[in-house]
Order: C-alpha cells, then sequence, then structure tokens
C-alpha cells in the first residue's frame, strides 16, 4: 500500500493502523485484544487491522506463535510520523494514541515549547526495557564524568517539567538514579536476566511517598486569598502526594521557598515548603530552592 493509498483511508482506520504501530515501536509487541480494548470493535475486525498494517510495513513485525503476540521485527522502520511531545504525552498520560488529526484545533492553543526533544528511537529502546524488565547498554554523556558506557535496568519515565528522565539502576554505579534522555547517545537492548536488588521495589526513593504541605509565602505575598485560589488550597494549604525521587523536581519547577525560615527574596517565590523538617533522607531535595538538611540533634 503505497502513501497515496494510506492518506486514502478514514480516519479510524489511520488511528488503528497508527496504534499498532505504536505499540510495535514503543512496547514492542501487540495483541488483537489491545485493539479490541482501545477501540471498542469485535476481534475479527482487529485481525483485520493487522493484516492491512502488514501489507503497509511488512517487515516491522513477526508472529510469536508461542506467545500467541505480534512482535516489532527485527527491520522495524515507521510508517506514521509523530511530534517528540505526542510520543511522551501517549506514553505518560495514555491517552492521545491515535495518529495525530489532520484537523486544525477549535480554538488556537499555546504552550511553552519543549527545548530538548529526545531521540524516538532511543526512546523506544527504553521503553520497549521497561515493559520487558530488560536491560539496556547506553552511552551516557553525565556533567560529572563525560561519555560513559553502562548497562542499565530502566522501569520508569519521569518528567520534571523541562526535560524528560529514566529511572533506572544503574550497574556502573550500584545505584538507581535518574538519566536525562537527551544526554544517551547510544541505547540498546542487551540479553541478560535482572537481580532482584535492581527492581523497582528495591529503588527506597522511588518506593517512598511523601507529603509536601505548600502554603502562601509569608514574606513575599502580599494577598494570600490570591495564590490560596491559584492552587486550590485547603485551609490555606495544599498537600500533595508525591514519590521521593521526584520531590525535587516539583520543588524546583515550581519555585518553592524550600528554607527553615522562608528567607528566599524574589517575585517568583509565591510558595514555600511548611513542613521542611518532615522531609530528611529525601535524596533529590539538593535541586530544591534553598533547602538545607537539617542539621540531627543529639543527647549527650
Amino acid at each position: 500500500m503505497s502513501n497515496e493509498e494510506i492518506s486514502e483511508l478514514t480516519q479510524p482506520q489511520r488511528d488503528r493502523l497508527a496504534f499498532i504501530e505504536l505499540r510495535l515501536r514503543f512496547i514492542g509487541e501487540i495483541r488483537r485484544q489491545d485493539l479490541v480494548a482501545r477501540f471498542g470493535i469485535q476481534a475479527a475486525a482487529a485481525t483485520r487491522d493487522i493484516a492491512q498494517y502488514k501489507e503497509i510495513a511488512q517487515r516491522n513485525l513477526d508472529y510469536d506463535p508461542k506467545g500467541k503476540v505480534y512482535v516489532r521485527g527485527e527491520w522495524f522502520r515507521p510508517v506514521f510520523e509523530y511530534p517528540v511531545e505526542r510520543v511522551l504525552a501517549w506514553l505518560s498520560q495514555g491517552f492521545g494514541d491515535g495518529e495525530p488529526l489532520r484537523f486544525k484545533s477549535l480554538v488556537t492553543c499555546e504552550g511553552p515549547a519543549l527545548l530538548n526533544k529526545p531521540d524516538l528511537e532511543t526512546l523506544s529502546v527504553l521503553t520497549r526495557a521497561i515493559h520487558r524488565k530488560g536491560v539496556v547498554e547506553i552511552s551516557y554523556r553525565a556533567l560529572s564524568s563525560g561519555l560513559t558506557t553502562r548497562e542499565i535496568v530502566p522501569f520508569a519515565l519521569a518528567d520534571n517539567g523541562l526535560r524528560w528522565h529514566v529511572r533506572a539502576y544503574d550497574r556502573r554505579s550500584g545505584e538507581f538514579r535518574d538519566f536525562v534522555l537527551t544526554r544517551i547517545a547510544d541505547a540498546r537492548l542487551i540479553a541478560g536476566s535482572t537481580e532482584e536488588h535492581e527492581m523497582p521495589d528495591q529503588d527506597i526513593q522511588w518506593t517512598r511517598i511523601v507529603e509536601l504541605e505548600l502554603v502562601p509565602h509569608p514574606a513575599n505575598v502580599q494577598h494570600p486569598d490570591a495564590i490560596e485560589a491559584d492552587y486550590g488550597m485547603d485551609d490555606g494549604a495544599l498537600r500533595i502526594r508525591v514519590r521521593a525521587a521526584v520531590a525535587g523536581y516539583l520543588l524546583r519547577r515550581w519555585n518553592v521557598d524550600c528554607t527553615e525560615n522562608h528567607s528566599l527574596k524574589g517575585a517568583e517565590y509565591h510558595l514555600w515548603l511548611r513542613n521542611h523538617l518532615s522531609l530528611v533522607d529525601v535524596a533529590n531535595l539538593s535541586i530544591a530552592p534553598g533547602y538545607v538538611t537539617p542539621t540531627r540533634s543529639t543527647d549527650n
């Protein structure tokens, strides 16, 4: 089927074929049931959609009779093109997983541009590894050590509001870490099993849930009721439960004053972290504005 013939398909047909490709490219597999569940179609229709996609891109999928699943072909080449933002939204939010609409939005919408855009092929290696709990060899450009090669066991993507990371166990350091997607120069799936200590449930910072108590800044805000309305606060506070591993990102993104005595000055600091003392041992608070680890008292 030519590109011209693809363009003549109805939008629902294009959506379903694009969904097949997205699953193959970023998850590594597609089942008939995935189409049935996503689009509410019959199994026979799902079979026809897969056959139609195979006609378009024969080398993009193979059938695994043992697992009874279609898997990504070794010579996979994408047919549909997507903006990076659309793919990341699909992966992180679970909607918008059809082909981008060919129609303009009903109203004009603008938002901040994504300045650093991850390579989609690198992203697809990581997402397939996350899905199958596999190991990835990456070439990574770190600010401290430069370009290094390391093996990681990825298990989640994380957006800090400015750039995307992958959370993974790093075999080189023996620690769970965040890796900036755009600093990964190369990535490939490698054979080998994962160990129990490399699994997400062993990542203390990931499994620990902390509560942040954010209040209008006592020194910088003259009318706290405006801030309370901005953030939908109850009793003058916004309480958010987040993973310890991402707490620092949130506090930094929203310019939350994390000093013990709300001492940061500036119009950008509308919020203050009131429960400063309860967040001891949250690792990435070092990037939060003004945060200093409380000194532990000792009894003589």
